[in-house]
């Protein structure tokens, strides 16, 4: 059945060729972008690639529209300039400050692309059953619980539910992944029989040009870097220039290899180690969001990912502090689980839901 349907268009491929999907079923389009970009759009730096964030957006916003021009439907532009800076950039800078290693993605997604631009775009005017996004994953609806549903994409190298985990059950509702039983290649194809203007343009890197380390750099302060046993090794130019698990940019000489293996922000430090003290068995997890399940009364087997490019492990959650927190234990050790990142849990390519990294 015919629909009204929001695009959301990034001037890229991937939203290009959903749009296309979408009309050539029937539907009605109406293609939306966000702008979030605050800085100087006149300065771009040589071999720039575009990010998420950052100089290049107009480029982005001119390939939107030649995109809806070439498939004969309306775009509509909505700044969400503040709304980015309040619900990602702010947040992402206090975390990282505070020692921990948050994906911005993950926020964008919930708060902002499927949030705010949605209620931009309902308070203009706009009438819509439902909103197609350019991302590989899928959705569902389970018969008899009536919950909607987070799928992998069939092809798990391009897979992004990882990204999508924090969404509702109001937001799955709305949303539709025409991509996610398709290849890249194959959106390629797509995009070259349709003609469309973007058929051939690069992919954008994850969220901000030139690196997340720009936000941080006029507030970073200097401290030790200490080893397990509180010696000091050597000094740190800001604990949100590092992350767990890193191990190149320490600027110490050791006779063996040291890795990031605690930020300790009260004491401004970084505290390094072995290879082997970065993994980790077990780890807790709060700021819970399930998607498959109402909640988790026991423990359950799942697999697990630590991050958006790990592969998925064997692991056991189990409810702790009354059901909002999980404490994870995992078949294998797992190489630097840092807080603040997402986990994601899935049920073969279902996702049951995800939290947030606290600790262990």
């Amino acid at each position: 059945m015919a629909g009204k349907i929001l695009a959301a268009l990034s001037g890229g491929v991937d939203s290009a060729v959903a749009a296309a999907l979408m009309q050539e079923q029937g539907h009605q389009v109406t293609g939306i972008i966000m702008t979030i970009y605050g800085g100087d759009e006149s300065v771009v730096p040589a071999g720039h690639k575009h990010g998420c964030y950052g100089p290049g957006e107009a480029e982005d916003v001119r390939d939107a529209q030649a995109v809806a021009t070439a498939l004969g439907i309306e775009l509509r532009v909505f700044d969400l300039k503040a709304e980015y800076q309040a619900m990602v950039l702010d947040h992402f800078k206090a975390e990282y400050h505070a020692g921990r290693t948050p994906n911005p993605c993950v926020y964008c997604n919930q708060r902002i692309k499927l949030g705010a631009l949605l209620d931009k775009a309902r308070n203009s005017g706009l009438d819509f059953d439902f909103v197609v996004t350019g991302h590989y994953a899928r959705t569902d609806r389970e018969t008899l619980s009536g919950r909607h549903r987070l799928l992998r994409a069939l092809n798990h190298a391009k897979d992004q539910s990882y990204f999508l985990s924090r969404l509702s059950q109001e937001q799955l509702e709305i949303v539709r992944f025409p991509l996610g039983e398709l290849t890249k290649e194959e959106v390629r194809q797509l995009a070259a029989r349709l003609t469309l203007p973007v058929s051939e343009k690069e992919e954008s890197q994850n969220f901000i040009a030139g690196g997340y380390r720009q936000l941080m750099c006029d507030e970073a302060e200097s401290g030790p870097i200490l080893d397990e046993a509180g010696n000091t090794l050597g000094q740190h130019s800001g604990i949100a220039n590092f992350t767990i698990g890193q191990r190149q940019g320490l600027g110490i000489a050791a006779k063996d290899p040291l890795y990031v293996i605690r930020l300790e922000p009260e004491r401004n430090a970084v505290i390094v180690g072995s290879r082997d003290s970065v993994y980790r068995s077990e780890l807790s997890a709060g700021d819970l969001n399930w998607i498959s399940i109402d909640g988790l009364d026991n423990t359950i087997c799942v697999t697990a990912r630590i991050r958006s490019g790990a592969r998925p492990v064997a692991a056991k959650i189990t409810p702790v502090t009354d059901g909002t927190a999980v404490d994870v234990v995992f078949k294998e050790p797992q190489m630097a689980p840092a807080p603040g990142q997402s986990i994601v849990f899935y049920d073969g390519d279902v996702v049951v839901g995800s939290g947030i990294i606290t600790g262990k």
